[in-house]
């Protein structure tokens, strides 16, 4: 009997073993007692019935992170573990056991202390091994972060370093305001200097009128410039205020700390950012400024060619200026490509976005865009047109003003600005009057149908009188009066001429008309086209004493003035 009752009492003493060493490996303990320090087999046992969790927990005291849970023990999740623990320091705290902290490697595991009391326990499942961590660098990183939260709850319950630490909030909030209003005397005073500036250098030009000033927006760019200056100054005066006043608290001193690291990080990185970016910075420069040359080279090359003291047999003057331009752009997209990897941040997602988006719309806009740039390089270098030549382009007469990649400008007589896309320049038929304006050859016509009882011989002298009346007809080559045809009632007179200006082609052409009346008037010929229902009872003959009646001579011949 007695042994059997040893016995039971040997099985509740290990049974109440595991759950304390259980409980304690859950969240922490208040109750005090020894730590063993050689891990015994029970709690080698009691480590190994933690069971991962779908959630974590991370342990926060005085608003400070102390660890992440991530497995569950005897059921209890990482929340209330992190609660558990969180009561077990609240208690030491108020019985101002405040360290030190320190931590009892277990296999696999880890215990916290904190004097003689053991707050929290790590396994191995609360450890992430995929970003590198360990059980003996969370354990450590935790018990430096609690030993901080400690000291910073006792601080939190002295109400002498509390006051002192409201007076010290209150000092900064006061700087604060007051460099503030610094910043805003001294943005009144610079802005004030900007305006007088200005105006003394008006003055010294001798503008007497200040509204030119204003009108140029030159004091306008200045303030704005002051102003953004002075905000970016109040930014950093009231961060750096808010940072002071917030690390003077135990509790929001963590927010104070980390706004302060933000900036401090900030500056370092964009600092050494600059500095590592140096190499690469010269090397875009220099990528930059050989394209520059190569540039300006090319440029003189073709203007050499553009004006005649150099010429090539591949390239023409008139196509050497889009062929500079097609030139310049390939350098400089060829200089771009070679110096984008140099770029700070041209591997970053936000220039890639914009590489996207950038194909994105070529992609989209390409079958249109590409169809205009063909047709422009095609009426480029088929020196189908010129700048300056009065052309018919379909329905539209004009001179051109502007061969472009994408459209052709055309000025018609109305001053009227006329785009026709290249396209459709290149799918119509288009007439270039100016292209043999200084050779002979270049006519322009006019047509009349006179009957036949009309000599031919006097309706030749007649329109050839009326084109030496009218201005604007070059003498050489000499007009001609060709018969076009012999029509079943009339007979068709065509009148070609040369103009000294083709853009001045209408005007020429009404001023020629009005003539060729006017000197069949005077002669008595009239202008008509007989048509006949019947034939007439009398032939319509021109009879031979009128054949060279006046103003026609006898040597004239048919096509000869």
């Amino acid at each position: 009997m007695p042994n059997g009752f040893s016995s039971r009492n040997r099985g509740a003493a290990r049974l109440g073993q595991r759950l304390v060493l259980c409980f304690v490996l859950a969240g922490g303990v208040a109750a005090s007692a020894q730590v063993p320090r050689p891990p015994s087999q029970t709690l080698t046992s009691a480590l190994l019935s933690a069971a991962p969790s779908t959630e974590t927990a991370t342990f926060t005291y005085v608003n400070r992170p102390i660890v992440t849970f991530r497995s569950s023990i005897l059921g209890r999740s990482p929340a209330e573990r992190a609660a558990a623990a969180g009561r077990a320091l609240d208690d030491l705290v108020a019985q101002r056991v405040t360290g030190p902290v320190a931590t009892q490697p277990l296999e696999g595991a880890a215990l916290i202390t904190v004097g003689s009391r053991v707050v929290l326990g790590l396994t191995a499942l609360d450890v992430d091994n995929l970003s590198g961590e360990s059980i003996e660098n969370v354990s450590t990183q935790a018990v430096a972060r609690l030993q901080v939260a400690l000291e910073e709850a006792a601080e939190a319950r002295r109400l002498r370093t509390l006051l002192r630490e409201a007076a010290m909030a209150l000092l900064g909030l006061v700087v604060g305001v007051v460099a503030l209003w610094v910043v805003s005397r001294v943005h009144r005073i610079v802005s004030g200097k900007f305006v007088a500036a200005a105006e003394k250098t008006v003055a010294r030009s001798k503008i007497a009128d200040l509204q030119v000033l204003h009108g140029m927006h030159i004091v306008d760019l200045e303030r704005r410039m002051v102003t953004a200056a002075m905000v970016l100054l109040d930014l950093f005066v009231v961060y750096a205020m808010a940072t002071f006043i917030l690390r003077q608290f135990p509790y929001t001193r963590p927010w104070g700390e980390s706004l302060r690291t933000f900036l401090v990080t900030t500056i370092a990185n964009l600092g050494l950012g600059m500095l590592n970016a140096i190499p690469d910075l010269f090397t875009v420069a220099l990528i930059f400024f050989i394209t520059r040359f190569g540039v300006r080279l090319l440029g003189l090359w073709f203007h050499a060619v553009e004006t005649g003291r150099v010429t090539a047999r591949w390239i023409y003057p008139e196509t050497a200026q889009p062929t500079r331009r097609l030139a310049t752009t390939l350098l400089w997209l060829f200089g771009a490509i070679m110096a984008y990897p140099y770029l700070p941040g041209s591997q970053t997602e936000a220039f890639k976005g914009v590489s996207v988006f950038v194909g994105l719309m070529v992609t989209l806009g390409s079958s249109g865009l590409v169809n205009q740039i063909m047709s422009g390089f095609t009426i480029t270098y088929s020196r189908a047109l010129r700048l300056g030549d009065f052309v018919r382009i379909g329905d539209v007469e004009g001179t051109v003003t502007h061969l472009g990649v994408l459209s052709t400008k055309l000025r018609t007589l109305r001053n009227e600005d006329v785009t026709v896309p290249n396209a459709v320049v290149v799918s119509q038929t288009a007439t270039d009057f100016s292209r043999y304006s200084d050779t002979p050859g270049v006519f322009t016509p006019t047509t009349v149908t006179i009957g036949y009882d009309a000599p031919w011989r006097q309706v030749h002298a007649m329109l050839l009188e009326a084109a030496r009346r009218t201005t604007g007809i070059r003498r050489e080559p000499a007009p001609l009066v060709p018969q076009a045809g012999l029509e079943d009632f009339y007979v068709k007179y065509m009148l070609l001429i040369c103009l000294e200006r083709q853009e001045q082609r209408p005007f020429v052409l009404a001023a020629m008309h009005a003539h060729i009346q006017d000197v069949f008037n005077e002669y008595g010929v009239q202008i008509m086209s007989p048509n006949y229902v019947l034939d007439p009872a009398a032939p319509k003959l021109s009879p031979k004493k009128d054949w060279y009646a006046a103003p026609a001579a006898s040597e004239n011949t048919p096509g000869q003035p």
